[in-house]
């Protein structure tokens, strides 16, 4: 059986939709609750069995490497202090994964952040893990299309269903209806990027994981940039579904789109909510605006 050991972290975008709070410092580092978005999804892929990050970053992003790296200065604070739980929990930020890094020089698309990637993956099948999107569920989502990739040996998408006034924002699979994979898989007959609702294949719309395989490179390599000047992930797969079948794998669990305002705060009354230290007062306090928290 083969084994997904590496993930790829796209990290290199500007994060203008939180301006000006990203102006100095990256939108994967705004915190939920206590803990900056990019590290639910590291956290995912190492419960998945991944031991091996590699962050596609970009000018300005430092301070994600920094929040992965050693603090010897903070670690001998909060041990002087006593303060036992918290030094434990930055140890094993730190330890918990192997890390490395590659800069993406300008931020030309998601094909072309994976496509730097390359040298540093090698000729093995990969993850691909979209921080925005910070997907609660058991199993972790990605762990889910692992399975599912063992059992098709093939790449596999992840997929949800979304409301059809909603689908011109995402990539939109075509699923194969005459192909019986059992509930929750199918296999990827097109994909469409943002299609007009009228044009749309399905409801089914990719969401930010993907086990992907090595040939996908060449593939990215060949696809032109689009009218914006990026070069999208969905053209190169769709450059490799003519040499062999994708799958798309229906991903149970919440998904929280972070990369919008409105998305984040959902993600960040959710995450309170499930924490008992915080879900009482903050259930109490959300009374005394007037909203009701079921």
């Amino acid at each position: 059986m083969t084994v997904v050991r590496k993930a790829v972290f796209p990290a290199a975008g500007l994060g203008t939709r939180f301006l000006p709070a990203t102006k100095a410092q990256p939108k994967e580092m705004l915190p939920l609750v206590d803990k900056p978005i990019i590290q639910y999804g590291v956290e995912e892929a190492v419960a998945s069995g991944m031991s091996n990050i590699i962050l596609v970053t970009g000018r300005g992003k430092n301070a994600i490497e920094d929040h992965f790296d050693v603090n010897i200065e903070l670690e001998t604070f909060l041990e002087s202090r006593g303060k036992r739980e918290q030094l434990e929990e930055i140890r094993r930020i730190s330890q918990m994964m192997n890390i490395a890094y590659v800069r993406q020089g300008e931020p030309l698309g998601l094909g072309h952040a994976v496509l730097v990637a390359r040298d540093l993956v090698g000729d093995e099948p990969f993850a691909v893990i979209l921080s925005d999107d910070v997907i609660d569920a058991e199993p972790p989502a990605i762990k889910q299309l692992v399975d599912v990739f063992h059992k098709v040996n093939g790449p596999v998408l992840a997929v949800e269903r979304v409301p059809m006034e909603e689908v011109s924002s995402y990539g939109v699979i075509a699923p194969d209806l005459s192909v019986d994979l059992g509930d929750g898989v199918w296999q990827v007959k097109d994909l469409v990027e943002k299609p007009p609702r009228s044009e749309a294949p399905s409801d089914l719309a990719i969401m930010g994981r993907y086990i992907l395989t090595p040939d996908i490179f060449p593939c990215l390599a060949a696809t032109k940039s689009d009218r914006t000047g990026e070069i999208q992930l969905t053209n190169g797969l769709r450059e490799l579904l003519k040499t062999r079948p994708i799958y798309a794998c229906l991903v149970d669990g919440v998904r929280h789109d972070t990369g919008n305002k409105l998305g984040f705060l959902k993600a960040v009354v959710y995450f309170a909510m499930k924490r008992p230290e915080l879900a009482a007062q903050f259930t109490k306090y959300m009374t005394t605006l007037g909203v009701t928290l079921e």
